[in-house]
């Protein structure tokens, strides 16, 4: 199976089509970065305010995608525009922050099951990761789509992080509501875990460049 750096100089000979996309690519990474700035703190202080670890938890998350945003804001930025070199060491800092999400989210919900913690409602709280779970798939399809152009598995891995944020919302929205409606507290823990998995295995194809350029 090919990977992306492989690929990137046939890519970048496409010429202004392929520069084209970096530059929406970039813009898409500078308008997740706003986002998960402003997401990270709100969800943390509606997690504190609510004494729901997993509220915090996403807020954390916000800001760890926001570093994988800035990655690819780099990484299409300047003389690194046309450098597989630049491509291959953005494609495993992405991979890195999947690696780094996986462990927290594991541990918190363990917590949080073992515990049989029951958080207040939080109507913040649900605004922010309804907001979420109805734009990130969006940022994040854009982003796979550019990703295919660009033969980025940098960009790819940033873009399923953006789905993986719209997986998490849901588990803790379904948590919030589920434990004010129905006493269903268990599951924000046991969806958490279900994508801490998924994390580590697009970590690993994000790390080793696959998935988003097999036919080249």
């Amino acid at each position: 199976m090919s990977t992306a750096p492989a690929t990137l100089p046939r890519r970048v000979g496409a010429g202004e089509e392929w520069l084209r996309a970096a530059r929406r690519a970039r813009l898409l990474s500078w308008i997740s970065l706003a986002w998960m700035g402003a997401e990270g703190a709100l969800a943390i202080t509606a997690g504190v305010l609510a004494g729901s670890i997993a509220l915090v938890g996403f807020g954390i998350d916000s800001f760890i995608e926001g570093i994988a945003s800035l990655v690819i804001v780099w990484r299409f930025t300047g003389a690194r525009l046309h450098s597989g070199a630049a491509e291959r060491r953005a494609q495993r800092l992405v991979a890195i922050q999947f690696f780094l999400l996986a462990p927290y989210v594991s541990f918190e919900a363990i917590e949080k099951l073992a515990g049989g913690e029951q958080p207040r409602t939080s109507w913040l709280g649900v605004a922010l990761t309804a907001s979420s779970l109805a734009g990130m798939p969006m940022l994040g399809i854009a982003k796979r789509r550019l990703a295919e152009k660009l033969g980025s598995a940098a960009t790819r891995g940033e873009g399923m992080q953006n789905i993986l944020c719209a997986y998490l919302a849901a588990a803790v929205l379904a948590g919030l509501l589920g434990n004010t409606l129905f006493g269903l507290w268990w599951l924000d823990p046991v969806a958490a875990l279900a994508i801490a998995a998924v994390a580590v295995k697009e970590g690993r194809a994000s790390w080793r460049g696959e998935g988003c350029c097999a036919s080249c």
